[in-house]
């Protein structure tokens, strides 16, 4: 086999006609401040977790509305619920109750 210096990776296409949303919409109907969330970066910036791991709030929102909820619960394992995020998010999202709901749902 020749190296060309790169390798082909499996596609990360996600079909949303045939993933199970029902935990999503589950989710948005108890915290519909999910939907709330216009994706601005400022919980990442302020997270605490954010400086030595790859917390973020933003992206685990992002996976659970397109089905990758393992990898959304591995990104939440790693939040320390300090609150710092509340305290800066434009929209007034409670992201501790948000997670934690997120967690009673998805686990």
């Amino acid at each position: 086999m020749i190296d060309f210096g790169y390798s082909l990776v499996k596609s990360s296409a996600i079909n949303l006609d045939t993933f199970d949303s029902t935990k999503y919409n589950k989710l948005c109907k108890m915290e519909p401040d999910v939907k709330k969330c216009m994706a601005c970066g400022s919980c990442a910036a302020s997270c605490t977790a954010a400086k030595y791991t790859d917390m973020n709030l933003r992206k685990v929102i992002l996976l659970l509305s397109r089905g990758l909820d393992k990898q959304a619960l591995d990104l939440l394992d790693k939040c320390m619920l300090c609150g710092k995020c509340f305290i800066v998010c434009p929209r007034g999202i409670n992201t501790r109750h948000l997670i934690t709901t997120i967690v009673e749902i998805y686990r």
